[in-house]
């Protein structure tokens, strides 16, 4: 007895902490929104990872609600799905025409249609015996398959030797929640929450580790970067939830150059140049 209730105690204490990490992770978005809000436009960004992140907490908040003594599971997976949603109305409120009938398509195509279609499967034509753990691994597949968006940033790193697109607080706190989860399904002896947390610490770890060998190159690689579009990158957890970032446009010298000739009233110089070989060209033409 006194060894379950230890259990239970470490269960409840690993649960509130990967509650609070989590929290900030769902959080971490913020300031994107903000962006969004302040310049009425979701610019390059995209809703899919906010989608995804939608989905996977509805099907954790399901899941934990037809398994007992999941209390942990429900409030951090409520919470999700009132930001993610929150975060999905902004999106759409301030996207253009095209974005916003994507969006909604995607919304009602995977949170609406799809969820609904796992409700029913696993409601009605499913035992009631095997209910639980079949919902619970459609549940990890769903938070391994989220890890596809960092191993591209993995691969990214290594291809270009840069860490400008993986942030390491972000990267160390993805770790500590997987820690954090894992350990909470590991007392709980729940193989379906601790499992995708094992791969979800290794990718931390993995990204960590990258940080450090590569961080020192970061400055070297972006002066070298030619000017490009806005970028945005998806960085997802297993528990859905995500960030994006946004690199902003770095102005090239060209057009520096011309604003600096329109402020001084000097003219260009490849417009001289066209000036000049015009002039040269009526010259030599016959009279």
């Amino acid at each position: 007895m006194a060894v379950m209730g230890d259990h239970h105690s470490w269960a409840v204490a690993f649960g509130v902490f990967g509650n609070i990490i989590s929290v900030l992770v769902y959080l971490a978005p913020v300031p994107t929104f903000y962006r969004i809000y302040r310049k009425k436009s979701t610019e390059s960004f995209q809703s899919l990872p906010y989608q995804v992140a939608l989905f996977s907490s509805m099907l954790w908040l399901y899941y934990a609600l037809i398994k007992k003594d999941a209390f942990l599971l429900i409030t951090i997976n409520s919470f999700g799905c009132i930001v993610e949603t929150m975060y999905i109305s902004i999106y759409i409120a301030y996207a253009s025409k095209n974005s916003r009938m994507s969006a909604m398509k995607l919304f009602v195509g995977m949170n609406v249609g799809l969820f609904s279609l796992i409700l029913i499967l696993t409601r009605f034509l499913v035992k009631s015996s095997i209910r639980i753990q079949l919902l619970g691994w459609i549940c990890v597949a769903i938070s391994v398959s989220v890890f596809a968006a960092p191993l591209n940033i993995v691969a990214r790193v290594i291809r270009t030797g840069s860490v400008e697109f993986m942030p390491f607080n972000l990267s160390f706190f993805l770790t500590l929640s997987a820690i954090m989860w894992f350990a909470y399904g590991l007392f709980i002896k729940d193989i379906c929450v601790a499992l995708p947390n094992v791969l979800g610490f290794v990718l931390g770890m993995l990204q960590m580790l990258l940080y450090a060998v590569y961080r020192n190159t970061k400055k070297a690689i972006e002066e070298k970067k030619p000017p490009e579009q806005l970028k945005t990158v998806v960085v997802l957890s297993t528990i859905g939830a995500s960030e994006v970032y946004p690199v902003d446009i770095q102005p090239d010298a060209n057009s520096n150059k011309t604003k600096e000739n329109e402020q001084t009233g000097e003219p260009d110089k490849t417009e001289k140049s066209l000036e000049d070989s015009s002039d040269l060209q009526s010259n030599e033409c016959p009279v």
